[in-house]
């Protein structure tokens, strides 16, 4: 256990180096590949509610709005319970797992909508009547020149959300997954270090946010230079 002596904090270096491949481990096979897993359905949610906003139907739209209300009026960890702890009350049981997956994927669909309208709406409308002008109807030109251009404004501002979900992921603990953050508690319960070894999951969420930073950077001075190259 780390000791406070004097103003000086003693650090227990076996137990640091002995628990850092455990928790490095649960971010590997579990808070990445979930964040991955929940970011891709995440957007086909986002997608398909971006579309419904954008409809000329009233119902379509308020449907999207109500969806969107909710999942930006109500906490992360609330939606977890309830898709966890209260669907088992209608008879329907999920895996932890199944349920982190769900929850997160809903919960990126809701805030992710709104970007992508916001992307598809900065495209002039000039590029939807020059697809209607060569006879593209209305989901040719959505896919072949829309969403193309709406793309290079929505990667930055979705890649901010990807990251922020490695964080969200942390919330997969309170339902059992036995992510980065829970395999830091579940050493914790043994050890009762609680300063060293919360200390360390945060230092390899910030590796993890470190390097998509980085990725996502890279990837933004590409769609730069492409940009460029076309003007």
């Amino acid at each position: 256990m780390s000791l406070f002596v004097a103003g000086q904090i003693t650090v227990d270096w076996p137990l640091a180096a002995h628990s850092f491949w455990p928790i490095l481990q649960g971010g590997l096979i579990y808070t990445i590949p979930l964040a991955m897993i929940s970011f891709v359905f995440g957007l086909i949610i986002a997608m398909g509610m971006a579309l419904l906003r954008l409809s000329h139907v009233t119902v379509l739209r308020w449907i999207a709005r109500v969806y969107i209300s909710i999942i930006r009026g109500t906490p992360l960890l609330v939606q977890l319970a309830i898709i966890f702890f209260g669907l088992p009350d209608l008879g329907i049981d999920v895996s932890p797992l199944i349920g982190a997956v769900v929850a997160l994927s809903m919960n990126v669909g809701g805030y992710a909508a709104e970007t992508i309208r916001a992307s598809i709406l900065s495209v002039p409308k000039g590029q939807w009547e020059a697809g209607y002008t060569i006879g593209m109807g209305y989901g040719q030109t959505l896919r072949r020149i829309i969403l193309p251009q709406a793309a290079r404004v929505s990667i930055p501002p979705l890649s901010n959300s990807f990251i922020s979900l490695v964080k969200d992921t942390s919330l997969a603990s309170t339902i059992t997954v036995t992510e980065l953050f829970r395999r830091a508690q579940e050493i914790t319960a043994t050890s009762y270090d609680f300063l060293l070894l919360y200390s360390e999951a945060a230092l390899i969420y910030w590796i993890f946010c470190f390097i998509l930073s980085i990725i996502q950077g890279r990837i933004e001075a590409r769609l730069d230079r492409y940009v460029a190259s076309n003007e």
